[in-house]
């Protein structure tokens, strides 16, 4: 990967929507070598995939929380079922394998303190092996940057 590969995908994490002339317009390729890199970046997996950027307040989940875990025990077995769990819970964007006091990190949006209660009480109270669960709650965004370059 290159500058000029560089280039695209700073531009099309800017704005997906831009059509293979203004992506090329925009990185100084004619559109025949613009959609080669592309179609590469997209093949080799550097691209995954395009989305929507929803607003999660105006979508009706406007809480987002961290929550922190700490295992009992990290067998194998323990470590497959909790991560395993953690992937059908819709509520839970993000998880993180971590370093330091707690073993995972959790991204979670909910619509409520309420319906945040209700996730922790029959979702993830029903995981096995949770020693801890350490929860903090965004209460303003100071900084979100969607874009390496």
């Amino acid at each position: 990967m290159d500058n000029k590969d560089r280039q695209i995908i700073s531009e099309l994490q800017k704005n997906g929507r831009l059509t293979n002339h203004e992506l090329a317009d925009r990185v100084n390729l004619s559109p025949s070598p613009c959609l080669r890199r592309l179609r590469n970046l997209e093949n080799t997996g550097v691209i995954q995939g395009y989305m929507a950027m929803v607003d999660q307040k105006a979508y009706g989940l406007p809480i987002t929380v961290f929550i922190r875990i700490r295992l009992e025990h990290h067998t194998k077995e323990t470590i497959q079922i909790f991560e395993q769990k953690i992937e059908d819970f819709d509520e839970i964007l993000d998880c993180y394998l971590m370093t330091g006091d707690c073993d995972y990190l959790l991204r979670v949006l909910v619509e409520s303190l309420e319906s945040y209660e209700k996730f922790i009480r029959e979702k993830i109270h029903s995981i096995p092996s949770i020693a801890s669960i350490d929860t903090s709650f965004v209460f303003g965004l100071v900084k979100q940057k969607r874009v390496f370059a």
